[in-house]
């Protein structure tokens, strides 16, 4: 089905309609608005931006905003204000530290640019806004073992927490005017993750958040259900200053017109947050719940052979759950056994005297990962030189240079663990094999082992993530977080 030039992939036609409507409104006023509010010539900003050669962007720390990875800097927003730079040939400086109405002031008084899924809203003064850019539609979410809500009225009496300033407020209000009753919380201190896990933890029984939120939060708070959606999507946009010239804006508009057509846009969009598939494929809730009960004993142990092996200790952690199940008395009917799996011949290679002791198992395996590293090629670079070690801990160093000679003879690159990955599970076919020097390997098997690994790493550097930030907050708020971050938006009676 073709889609309408402003809309992404998942959009649905109520969707469209709602959109085209609100493009030519928005685009209707902007053209009213603007040269009454900006006495400089057209293009001012842009050229102050290209002298100074950067560009300065104002955002929230978060998941799908930007948030420093194991690669560095990333999030759905970053990223497409880092192509955004690169395409006005500038470099990118960055400010995190904001909220959502922080984010606003320091676009009106300093920045060049506001991107922290902020809601379209040209009626804010001093504030210009670029093309919509994705919908953002709110969404109830409820603490799991509630009675499920289906309707406006069962919300009333519930405790509902929200954003303020997030646009998920303004959904509210408009709902509040045809049912009175409704009440809830809203806060500017918060963030999604933080109010995820007041719903989790029963602070508040439901909280109003957007769609794609909750599809990439979903995973870390398995305790809340999606209930159903509220009112029209709203749009997601840039923010700029006004009174500075529409140079800037229009450019921002040129370029997010050009992703669009050419399907970048809708790629990216994808990228971020189409990846509710395979949560209950890695089995998140039993993670969770494992992590956080059975993981602390062996915590210290995973730090300590980090840092002698040079991984990231959450990595290791992440190979231990894929192979044990952080249980140490693990034993498979090979003969393979202990935190980390290891056969009786690696474990003798490694110095590893005793398989079912947790601290040698877990040594042992870090050691065994770093020798994998090692020993393959120098062409092989980055994260696909760690996938391919990875799998060479599950299926074996000799399978994977067969799968890589097979992706050569495929015409791929098989320094490439993307290309690898559709070679190993070749090696289950005669045709393949036969010609291998291993010969036959249940190649699937790697595939979906390193796969797993990622996704626990995720989850795992997230819980650390979030872990911090709640700490931070608990020290910002001593004396309770309702009387300080909440406001009560009574029922209109």
């Amino acid at each position: 089905m073709p889609l309408n030039a402003y809309m992404p992939a998942f959009a649905t036609d109520p969707a469209r309609r709602y959109w085209r409507w609100t493009a030519f409104l928005c685009s209707a006023l902007l053209l009213a608005l603007l040269p009454g509010r900006s006495g400089t010539p057209e293009g001012s900003h842009l050229r102050e931006i290209l002298a100074r050669d950067f560009l300065s962007l104002h955002t929230r720390n978060t998941p799908t905003t930007y948030y420093e990875g194991r690669q560095g800097p990333t999030g759905f927003e970053y990223e497409l204000v880092r192509r955004f730079a690169n395409h006005l040939g500038v470099s990118l400086t960055l400010d995190a530290d904001h909220h959502i109405q922080g984010v606003l002031d320091a676009v009106r008084e300093e920045g060049d640019l506001g991107a922290a899924a902020l809601p379209l809203d040209p009626m804010l003064e001093g504030l210009l806004f670029s093309r919509p850019i994705m919908l953002l539609q709110p969404l109830l979410v409820y603490r799991r073992g509630l009675h499920p809500p289906e309707t406006i009225e069962e919300l009333e009496g519930l405790e509902i927490g929200t954003l303020r300033g997030s646009g998920t407020d303004r959904a509210l209000r408009e709902l509040q005017a045809k049912h009175s009753g409704l009440s809830w919380k809203e806060s500017g201190e918060l963030e999604v993750a933080e109010l995820l896990g007041q719903v989790a933890e029963g602070s508040l029984d439901a909280a109003v958040i957007f769609e794609h939120q909750f599809r990439l939060n979903r995973l870390f708070f398995p305790e809340v259900e999606d209930g159903f959606t509220l009112g029209k999507p709203l749009s997601l946009a840039w923010a700029f200053p006004a009174g500075r010239g529409l140079g800037l804006v229009n450019a921002a508009n040129r370029f997010l017109d050009d992703l669009r057509r050419d399907g970048e846009l809708d790629a990216l969009v994808a990228s971020y947050f189409d990846h509710d598939d395979y949560l209950e494929y890695v089995g998140a809730r039993t993670f969770i719940q494992q992590a956080r009960e059975r993981l602390p004993r062996y915590t210290e142990l995973f730090r300590e052979a980090a840092r002698h092996s040079g991984f990231d200790w959450k990595l290791l952690a992440a190979v231990g759950y894929q192979e044990s199940h952080w249980d140490p008395e693990a034993t498979s009917p090979t003969g393979v056994r202990g935190l980390m799996m290891l056969t009786n011949a690696t474990a003798g290679d490694l110095g590893v005297d005793n398989r079912l002791d947790s601290a040698q198992s877990i040594h042992g395996g870090a050691r065994y990962l770093r020798q994998l590293v090692e020993r393959l090629p120098e062409s092989i670079q980055g994260d696909d030189r760690l996938f391919m070690a990875m799998a060479a801990y599950n299926v074996g160093l000799g399978h994977l240079y067969d799968a890589r000679k097979i992706t050569e003879q495929r015409g791929d690159n098989p320094d490439h663990w993307g290309d690898v990955r559709e070679s190993l599970p070749l090696l289950q076919e005669r045709e393949w094999h036969s010609k291998t020097r291993h010969g036959y390997a249940r190649g699937g098997e790697p595939v979906i082992y390193v796969r797993n690994i990622r996704r626990y790493y995720e989850i795992l550097a997230y819980l650390d993530r979030s872990q911090e930030q709640f700490h931070e907050l608990n020290a910002r708020l001593p004396d309770g977080i309702d009387s300080d971050v909440f406001q009560l938006i009574p029922p209109n009676s």
